[in-house]
């Protein structure tokens, strides 16, 4: 499986918190919501019916995971929460239990397991794509380790001064390849990148 990780972002790199006001406050966090003025159907939401269209399995951070499973369950009926709903979800938690993992085909992984199981999955005989979404945290320790195949971001035109981001902060070179972009109308960029080719 590849490992794609799809965020939205800020100019300045701050991903938390993007759908609403009180999706993540950690920190004081108060722009929640920041996404929303340059969200538009065909090339953002293109870009997350695309991220979706390979994928075999989701994977979040238990706050991510939360969030999501408050949301898409309810919203039955539309042909991307359907799928959302349907498709298999892991969870890396050490807080939450098997009966607290009540959206439909969730897994748990243990939170001081994450780094293996994900690279035996990634590493297994599946194809298709395993897509993170939000999950800062975890995508920050899946790129510090690399195990990110595919990062998918979409570049909001905003400054937030501060936040939580995905980024390590090891000090280590890490170079990706553009592999395409896309403007959106009110001033989002969707841009894909791969780790770039060792040479």
């Amino acid at each position: 499986m590849r490992i794609v990780v799809s965020e939205f972002i800020s100019l300045d790199g701050v991903v938390q918190a993007p759908g609403g006001a009180e999706e993540d406050t950690d920190g004081g966090f108060a722009h929640g919501g920041w996404s929303h003025p340059f969200f538009d159907p065909e090339v953002v939401g293109g870009a997350f019916d695309e991220a979706l269209k390979n994928a075999e399995g989701l994977l979040f951070g238990r706050r991510t995971w939360q969030t999501m499973a408050g949301a898409w369950p309810e919203r039955a009926g539309d042909p991307f929460a359907d799928r959302m709903n349907a498709i298999r979800k892991y969870v890396v938690t050490r807080s939450l239990g098997e009966a607290e993992l009540t959206w439909e085909n969730t897994v748990r992984i243990p939170g001081g397991e994450a780094v293996p199981r994900v690279r035996e999955l990634r590493d297994g005989p599946d194809g298709g794509d395993l897509v993170v979404m939000g999950s800062p945290t975890l995508v920050r320790t899946l790129l510090a380790e690399g195990l990110v195949d595919e990062l998918r971001l979409v570049v909001m035109p905003v400054i937030l001064g501060g936040g939580k981001g995905i980024f390590p902060a090891d000090g280590g070179l890490r170079t990706l390849e553009l592999v395409s972009t896309a403007v959106g109308p009110l001033g989002a960029q969707v841009c894909v990148y791969r780790p770039a080719a060792a040479g």
